[in-house]
């Protein structure tokens, strides 16, 4: 019988056979049959050192990933996203806290970026200098491997940024393609003078146009127009050049050994560059996510992708792969759709705009999953395109208008208080800082803030995939009256929605609004029904109460119907409802009261901003 080393390399062969083959497949489709077999040749060199160098601990996990697949889509999983130095001053903080997540329930830890990047201003770290260090402030690689361990001891997986689109001026690759590398210039799109760039201007979109107008910048040591889609300080990188692909597949593995287990693909729809479009989701995109996916799944099968692809519903699904693509692409996919809705609904009181939209969208792949919130570390910007507001008799320009005066306090009886962020004067488009309790009408004291909130965590851990908690929402945490205190945030107001984690308050156990135990509620029911797993399919029912957003989830034990009131005033779960189900009076049983639900001639009663989530009992 083979030992361990044996049966490690045994199976690392064994992978090999069986996705090489797609893998070559798939450069052939990016860079032409001639190029394909010697780029396949330098993965596979790259698959293989990364696989030797493999801690045996992390060679463990991945035999129990693989025996385990589901392991991320399970209804006990939940996760939190948080800034290290914000959650606890260090990354060693953050394993000291490591039994708060756990105690939480939470079995992933996304933070956000920590990866050395250029000295401010730096997009918030997205602008990284170094992938192969931490920064300074935060600790050393060896304390994110410390931490990792610390984090897989407690069942939690660690989950990084890996900006894919483009690298600070200050990386290696742009100094030295500013000192004359032939090699590392052909690293990024550069052009001699603005024939190039102006063509491609013509259909490119402004990301910031308050601060970063335009999408390419003169840079004197290089001698040239180079793209910088973001901010001038950050280099657009060329994937049409195979050896970035290899870098960035050896930086992937590298990190994984460290012990990250998620790696979020940050501004992935942008990778790839085509004349006459606006260059985001264009098919290279998802063939080189296939590529580096393939790459981890021979020498690290453990490890999973996250695309942060914050695009149209249309272009989303491709994400996790559709077509040929099917679940091949990205394990998680942000459901940004899902979170634009909670709020619209919110606002409005009605339901319809969000159930037409969500509809829209068709079941993922069975093997990924969405990853559903209610808030992030970002703006939120109102994607509601015109066609679903048309759909259901709004007109989008006044809707997307509407949102952003109630989210910023100007509209008459909003509860909310955002922060306008990057107004267009020439679209209209203003998106909206914030956290979520002072958005949900915390922050003014409106009696039905707390169960706003916990309502739209009830949407989220209802609807299918990954939820994940944003740091200081199980608290309420309002907005931080001192965000601009900080010259290096004075001008960024979504530093208004990360603040710092109060730990005196949090180990007082003090919970005045009842928000911390209705969430810890909320997660203890989600875990106890196997409906709730991702792979079981989501059904978005047109509403028979313009109030109710319905949400059927499907399992072999039967049905759940996921009811949610988002307005503050009383509505109903119709009998129709009810009995197309096939979830009859006698056998009812609500999960988040424990109880059978109350019936008035056959119809549930749902009092303002409350949820039910019903099903036949055991």
């Amino acid at each position: 019988m083979p030992g361990p080393d044996a049966a490690a390399e045994e199976t690392f062969e064994d992978r090999l056979r069986a996705l090489v083959p797609d893998l070559r497949d798939t450069l052939e489709r990016v860079y032409g049959a001639d190029v394909a077999p010697g780029v396949t040749d330098r993965l596979v060199a790259i698959a293989r050192g990364g696989h030797e160098a493999r801690p045996a601990e992390l060679r463990a996990l991945d035999e129990e990933r693989m025996r385990n697949p589901d392991w991320f889509q399970r209804p006990g999983m939940v996760g939190y996203a948080a800034y290290a130095d914000r959650f606890a001053g260090s990354l060693a903080g953050v394993g000291e806290r490591a039994a708060y997540l756990r105690d939480l329930g939470v079995g992933y830890l996304h933070l956000m970026p920590l990866l050395t990047p250029r000295p401010a201003p730096n997009d918030g770290g997205y602008a990284v200098m170094d992938y192969r260090s931490v920064r300074p402030d935060l600790g050393t690689i060896d304390d994110l491997r410390d931490l990792a361990t610390t984090l897989r001891a407690q069942g939690i997986s660690l989950c990084l940024d890996l900006v894919l689109n483009h690298v600070a001026r200050e990386h290696e690759w742009a100094v030295a393609a500013r000192a004359g590398d032939p090699e590392k210039r052909a690293y990024f799109h550069v052009y001699d003078d603005r024939t190039g760039p102006d063509a491609f201007e013509a259909t490119l979109p402004e990301v910031f146009p308050d601060f970063a107008p335009g999408s390419f910048t003169w840079d004197d040591e290089l001698a040239g127009w180079v793209w910088t889609t973001f901010n001038d300080y950050q280099w657009d990188v060329d994937w049409s050049n195979p050896a970035v692909l290899c870098e960035y597949a050896d930086l992937i593995l590298g990190l994984a050994n460290l012990g990250v287990e998620v790696f979020r693909l940050d501004a992935i729809a942008f990778i790839w560059k085509r004349l006459g479009t606006d260059c985001q989701n264009q098919p290279e995109v998802h063939e080189l996510t296939r590529a580096l996916r393939t790459v981890a799944r021979i020498a690290a099968p453990a490890v999973l992708f996250k695309a942060e692809a914050i695009v149209g519903p249309a272009d989303l699904p491709a994400y996790l792969g559709v077509g040929h693509h099917h679940g091949r692409v990205s394990d998680l996919a942000y459901h940004n759709g899902l979170m634009v809705q909670v709020w619209s609904m919110l606002a409005s009181g009605e339901v319809g705009l969000a159930a037409h939209a969500l509809q829209q969208l068709p079941q993922p792949p069975s093997t990924t999953a969405w990853v559903t919130y209610v808030r992030c570390h970002d703006d939120i910007g109102w994607a509601v395109s015109d066609e679903d507001a048309r759909a259901v008799g709004l007109d989008p320009v006044a809707h997307r208008r509407f949102l952003s005066d109630w989210y910023s306090g100007s509209f008459p009886g909003s509860w909310a208080r955002g922060l306008v962020f990057q107004e267009n004067e020439a679209t209209g488009d203003r998106r909206i800082s914030g956290s979520l309790a002072s958005l949900a009408g915390l922050e003014v004291g409106d009696p039905g803030a707390a169960a706003r909130i916990l309502l739209a965590h009830a949407v989220i851990l209802s609807f299918g995939g990954l939820p994940v908690l944003w740091m200081g929402d199980e608290l309420g945490l309002l907005n931080d009256a001192g965000w601009a205190d900080d010259p290096a945030h004075a001008a960024d107001n979504r530093w208004v929605h990360r603040p710092r984690m109060p730990w005196p308050e949090v180990e007082s156990g003090r919970d005045p609004h009842g928000i911390t135990a209705g969430l810890r509620h909320l997660l203890d029911v989600r875990r106890s029904l196997p409906h709730l797993h991702a792979a079981s399919p989501t059904e978005v029912w047109d509403p028979r109460d313009p109030r109710v957003l319905l949400v059927v989830r499907r399992h072999p034990s039967g049905p759940l119907l996921a009811a949610h009131n988002m307005s503050g005033e009383q509505a109903w779960v119709s009998a129709d409802v009810l009995h197309w189900l096939g979830l009859h009076a006698d056998g009812l049983h609500d999960a988040l009261s424990g109880t059978a639900p109350s019936l008035v001639e056959g119809a549930v009663p749902l009092e303002p901003y409350a949820a039910v989530w019903l099903h036949g009992g055991s």
